[in-house]
C-alpha cells in the first residue's frame, strides 16, 4: 500500500512545477522556495523512487522517461488532495479559505471590478489569490488543476475536461481614429479593410481566431501592422493612426470612428471555465453566485 506523507506531497509539487516551468528557479519563484530547497524535494523524490526524473544538462532540463511517467500520476494525486480540501472545506457554514482563480487583464480591469469589491466584502475570510494571465494560458491552468476557475474569454473548442458559462456577450466593432482615410467611409467592404494595416491580438488567442475565420469567409486576408494582447493597448495605437483594429463596443468612446462593414459580425464571449470533475469550495460557489452563474451547471 502506497502512503503519501506531507513531505510526499512537497516533492510532488517541487516535480511537477519543475517540469512544467522548465527550470529549478523557476520553479522556486512559483512555490515561493529557493532553487536548492527545489533541488533538494526533487532529488529526495527520486531517492524514494529509485529513478532519475530530469535530465540536466547545462542550463536545460528535460524529463527522463521515467519523470514522463510519473507527471500525469504526480497531477492526479495533486488534483486529489485540491479535491478532497475543498470538500471538506464545503462541510462548515463559514465561506473562508483560499480561492485561486485566473483571469485576463480585460476582464480584471472593466468587467469583475464590482463583482470582486462585492464579494471581498462578504467573504473577507477568503484568502482570494487572483493570478492575471491570457485567457488560453487560464484555461489550461483550470485544465491542470492549478486554479479553481477562470474569468476569460470563453474557448471556442473547450477541452472536454472543462466546463464553461457566458456571463457577458462581447460584440467587436471596427474602428479608426477620426482622421484616418477609413472613417471616411463608413461602412467598408471587407475587401476595403483588408488593404489598410491593422492592430490585432497574436494569431494564438480566441479573440484573433475568431477575426481571422470571419474575414476568410469572406476571402480575405488581413495585414497585420503589429500584434499586441492587451486591447487597451490596441485601442492606444488604432487612436494616433497606426491601423484599424477590432475592440469590444464597450472601448470605443468619443475618441474613435466605428465602421460597420457589411458581412462582419463579431462576437467573443466572455465568462467562467472550470473542471468538471473537480469540487468547487464554498468561495468558489459564492462567486459563481455573483456572477449569475449557478454552480452546478457551470
Amino acid at each position: 500500500m502506497l502512503i503519501i506523507s506531507f513531505m510526499d506531497i512537497q516533492n510532488l509539487q517541487a516535480f511537477v512545477h519543475v517540469a512544467d516551468t522548465g527550470s529549478f528557479s523557476r520553479a522556486g519563484e512559483s512555490l515561493h522556495l529557493t532553487q536548492p530547497a527545489i533541488s533538494k524535494r526533487v532529488a529526495a523524490l527520486e531517492t524514494q523512487l529509485q529513478a532519475s526524473l530530469f535530465d540536466r544538462i547545462g542550463r536545460q532540463v528535460a524529463l527522463t522517461e521515467a519523470g514522463r511517467a510519473l507527471l500525469p500520476r504526480a497531477r492526479r494525486i495533486l488534483l486529489e488532495l485540491q479535491d478532497t480540501r475543498r470538500a471538506l472545506s464545503r462541510l462548515g457554514e463559514q465561506v473562508s479559505g483560499p480561492l485561486i482563480m485566473g483571469t485576463s487583464h480585460h476582464l480584471g480591469l472593466h468587467r469583475l471590478p464590482p463583482v470582486l469589491r462585492e464579494f471581498t466584502l462578504r467573504y473577507p475570510e477568503v484568502d482570494l489569490d487572483i493570478r492575471f494571465m491570457e485567457s488560453e494560458a487560464a484555461a489550461h491552468a483550470v485544465e491542470r488543476g492549478d486554479l479553481e476557475l477562470a474569468v476569460i474569454t470563453l474557448p471556442l473548442q473547450p477541452a472536454p475536461s472543462l466546463a464553461t458559462r457566458c456571463v457577458w456577450p462581447d460584440p467587436l466593432v471596427v474602428a479608426v481614429a477620426a482622421d484616418h482615410p477609413l472613417a471616411k467611409h463608413p461602412a467598408p467592404g471587407a475587401t476595403a479593410l483588408g488593404g489598410w494595416p491593422c492592430i490585432l491580438p497574436d494569431h494564438s488567442t480566441y479573440t484573433r481566431i475568431l477575426i481571422d475565420t470571419a474575414f476568410a469567409d469572406l476571402g480575405v486576408t488581413l495585414q497585420p501592422r503589429l500584434s499586441t494582447n492587451y486591447l487597451e493597448t490596441i485601442r492606444m495605437l488604432v487612436s494616433i493612426g497606426i491601423g484599424w483594429g477590432m475592440l469590444p463596443q464597450s472601448m470605443v468612446g468619443d475618441s474613435l470612428v466605428t465602421l460597420t462593414p457589411p458581412g462582419i459580425h463579431i462576437s467573443r464571449e466572455l465568462g467562467v471555465v472550470r473542471h468538471r470533475e473537480r469540487s468547487l469550495s464554498r468561495a468558489g460557489e459564492e462567486l459563481l453566485g455573483l456572477l449569475g452563474v449557478p454552480a452546478a451547471v457551470a
